[in-house]
């Protein structure tokens, strides 16, 4: 089914790079998520209503809010498929992560009115009323929202989008609570205590968890977290992979939307090459990268001293004693200052996050252990994290 949706309402669907398709992908999951959800809703409210279920009803107004999840991201993905202007020069592809964050929101709105209306229901039972009917209905309805997450978890994945992971996580919360009501109403068929008030504050707080979930993810988003280990490594080797590139380092990536990264990186180049020939090298790996992998890089050219066999041996020497320290360290932009007193080593040194010494102390430890090897060797250290 999804196939053959894809197939009518989306052209060139394999082209996921091309804006228009990618937005193609974002309206149909939105229209089909608002008619899914609107026809479950208006089921289940018909069913509440004769059974005097208020987990029933309460599933209705969550499937309604999936409704309206499924418009915002609607929306996000018209919004996102703006071209750039002056007031956005970077284009509008971040609304797609605001749209998330919306969506989080509506989630976690609706766990909180289910936990009330739940709470109220426990201080005021009323008996449910069995119905074999309602509870086929119920059955298909949870049948369908699988369904749907299943459709949005496959173009999602399909097209990368968080939003409409933000949707499958919504939609797994449904069919939680749809459940936790189906269960309830079976259940009262054989005893006369209303248990539905009690799975409503559960089925609530699994609401509330999986509002959290999408927010979490669209906060980090768009607070800076880094891309994937994988992308990361998959762009480091793509680059080092060019004849004349001897290393790179201080790569950053910018994320301004799906399928807009903005990234600069130092790459290192032999010194003994002419500049015009290690520029035109940089501009190939830029305009190269972009089109393999949809990186717009600038990159910072860092040339070295290949033919300096004492510098060489040096920097090797020093980072295998940093490796020493800790063989997650790494350095970069290593010269060397000789003087009749003394010798100056200095360097970049890139650590992980998350040790608990400072970063002077850590320079410190580093330094103690080059003078160790070398008592006339002075380190001069700039430490810095990594930003992937």
């Amino acid at each position: 089914m999804t196939d053959l949706l894809v197939k009518l309402f989306v052209k060139n669907s394999e082209d996921i790079k091309n804006p228009k398709v990618r937005t193609d992908y974002g309206i149909l999951s939105g229209v089909v998520g608002i008619v899914v959800n609107v026809i479950i809703c208006l089921v289940k409210f018909v069913i509440g209503y004769l059974t005097g279920s208020i987990a029933i009803t309460a599933d209705a107004i969550n499937n309604l809010s999936d409704a309206g999840s499924s418009a915002v991201t609607l929306f996000g993905f018209k919004i996102s498929n703006k071209p750039a202007d002056k007031e956005h020069p970077f284009g509008h592809g971040r609304v797609e992560y605001i749209t998330s964050l919306i969506v989080s929101f509506i989630v976690l709105f609706m766990s909180f009115e289910l936990a009330v209306s739940s709470v109220e229901k426990i201080m005021n039972p009323q008996a449910v009323k069995y119905s074999t009917v309602s509870a086929i209905i119920l059955a298909v309805s949870i049948l369908g929202k699988l369904w749907l997450a299943l459709f949005n978890r496959k173009l999602g994945k399909k097209i990368d989008s968080s939003a409409m992971t933000a949707v499958v996580k919504d939609s797994i919360g449904d069919i939680a609570a749809t459940t936790a009501t189906l269960i309830a109403l079976v259940i009262s068929r054989f005893i006369d205590t209303p248990i539905d008030g009690y799975l409503g504050v559960f089925v609530s707080l699994f609401v509330f968890w999986a509002g959290f979930s999408i927010l979490r993810e669209a906060t980090g988003t768009l607070l800076g977290k880094p891309p994937t280990r994988e992308f990361v490594d998959e762009l480091q080797n793509e680059i080092l992979a060019y004849e004349g590139v001897m290393g790179i380092h201080d790569l950053m990536l910018h994320d301004y939307g799906p399928g807009r990264l903005f990234g600069s990186v130092h790459v290192e180049v032999s010194g003994d090459v002419d500049i015009n020939i290690s520029h035109d090298l940089i501009d190939n790996i830029e305009k190269e990268i972009f089109e393999k992998m949809g990186v717009l890089l600038v990159i910072h050219m860092d040339p070295l001293e290949v033919n300096a066999e004492k510098v060489n041996n040096l920097r090797e020497t020093v980072l295998s004693i940093v490796n020493q320290v800790n063989s997650e360290y790494s350095i970069h932009d290593f010269r060397m200052v000789e003087s009749p007193s003394h010798t100056n080593l200095i360097f970049d040194l890139v650590i992980p996050y998350g040790h608990k010494q400072s970063r002077q102390e850590i320079a410190d430890i580093v330094a103690d252990e080059v003078k160790k090897y070398n008592p006339m060797y002075c380190c001069v250290i700039t430490v810095e994290h990594s930003f992937v």
